[in-house]
């Protein structure tokens, strides 16, 4: 049986209801003043068919997962070339910094402390180079403007006018990147 919490319902002025099944979460389409024993009904006959999709999509996403051997070779990777990086943009951007770490990170791309110290996600190795060098002149101006306000932006777009192009890419395909780091242990 269905629980009411793994389902979501969306009304709206459609005939019949639907069921659809979008990355392992079930969302039911109603009409507006259904019943809820009805929408129960339809997700009980549909039982077999919505089970199956979950597991498609469960071994789906546990097929893409890197393995520690893989994300312990992208950290090799990143260490050997995104210091480099950070060393080739510093001087345009007209900061210094002090370390550089690479780690797996499962919601940000980099990030940069008051002290200088320097984060970058492992998973920029699966990017384009020239979206990582978008992310090491963010975080290399964050030694300027420790926030987002319009001189941040403007340090940004001065090292690198097509900032928005590079960074559109991550927001496109970073939550497929991020998705892909094992699971976190209990």
């Amino acid at each position: 049986m269905i629980a009411p919490d793994e389902y979501e319902t969306r009304y709206s002025d459609r005939r019949t209801i639907g069921i659809r099944v979008e990355q392992g979460r079930i969302i039911v389409f109603a009409p507006r003043g259904v019943r809820a024993e009805t929408i129960r009904e339809a997700l009980a006959s549909h039982e077999r068919w919505i089970r199956a999709r979950q597991r498609e999509h469960a071994d789906r996403e546990a097929s893409d997962r890197l393995t520690q051997a893989q994300l312990d070779a992208l950290k090799q990777q990143a260490r050997a070339y995104i210091p480099q990086r950070v060393a080739l943009f510093a001087p345009m951007v007209g900061v210094s910094y002090s370390r550089v770490s690479i780690k797996a990170m499962r919601s940000r791309w980099g990030s940069c402390s008051a002290k200088g110290n320097l984060n970058f996600n492992c998973l920029l190795m699966k990017c384009p180079p020239e979206v990582i060098d978008s992310v090491v002149v963010h975080e290399l101006c964050h030694r300027l403007e420790m926030n987002h306000s319009r001189r941040f932006y403007e340090a940004v777009y001065r090292v690198m006018p097509d900032y928005d192009r590079r960074h559109g890419w991550l927001k496109q395909n970073g939550a497929a990147l991020i998705a892909q780091l094992p699971e976190k242990k209990q």
